[in-house]
């Protein structure tokens, strides 16, 4: 198994982000010896909307939506989050799109768990969800596309993000649930929060064979 770990310092645009996975995926499936890529970044304050969005899901109209290949609905991506992209080869794998989704949201659930932050999945909505006084709110969202067994896209965790920016949307589709960030769970240093997710997405993927 050969994955390249990439990190980006400053915020990547998010259509420049999205051309260079998909040049990717187009070359593995191409020659196939082109690494397989797991991407760390921020991305500047931006709305896309997945392939199952509405038009409905928009509150405020003023907004900028980029329409994007991904699943899933609308969300927001800006400042204080931290976004995990990937190229996966599923042909050298376990070609199970479900599983794979669970193997991604066990890797985020564990990385928390450094730092004394209980999260969990949801079979109805995928994803990363905290519950605190019995309020259930999203902390992580995933979002994919499959091309010939080969998954991208990825995912996005709320780190220190300003949240207002959720309330002109419906966040990923979801009327009766809110949307926070670990800061708001528990303040501390989530400064080498990739490089636990970076481990233990290698690990779940190292154990993930035929």
């Amino acid at each position: 198994m050969s994955i390249e770990i990439k990190r980006s310092k400053k915020p990547v645009n998010y259509s420049k982000a999205i051309r260079l996975l998909e040049n990717r995926v187009n070359k593995i499936i191409r020659s196939n010896s082109k690494k397989e890529l797991i991407w760390f970044l921020e991305h500047p304050s931006i709305y896309t909307a997945g392939s199952s969005f509405k038009s409905n899901e928009i509150l405020d109209n003023s907004i900028d939506v980029i329409k994007t290949s991904r699943g899933g609905k609308i969300t927001w991506h800006g400042p204080g989050q931290l976004v995990c992209y990937f190229v996966i080869n599923l042909n050298n794998r376990k070609k199970d799109i479900r599983k794979f989704i669970n193997l991604v949201e066990k890797s985020i659930i564990d990385t928390l768990k450094y730092y004394n932050i209980k999260s969990y999945n949801d079979k109805k909505n995928i994803g990363i969800w905290f519950k605190s006084k019995n309020e259930i709110k999203k902390i992580g969202s995933i979002g994919l596309r499959v091309k010939r067994w080969i998954v991208y896209h990825g995912f996005c965790l709320n780190i220190s993000n300003d949240l207002s920016s959720y309330k002109k949307i419906i966040p990923c589709g979801i009327k009766d649930k809110k949307v926070t960030n670990l800061n708001n769970i528990k303040k501390q240093n989530y400064s080498n929060l990739s490089k636990f997710l970076e481990l233990n997405l290698i690990k779940s993927l190292k154990n993930w064979v035929f």
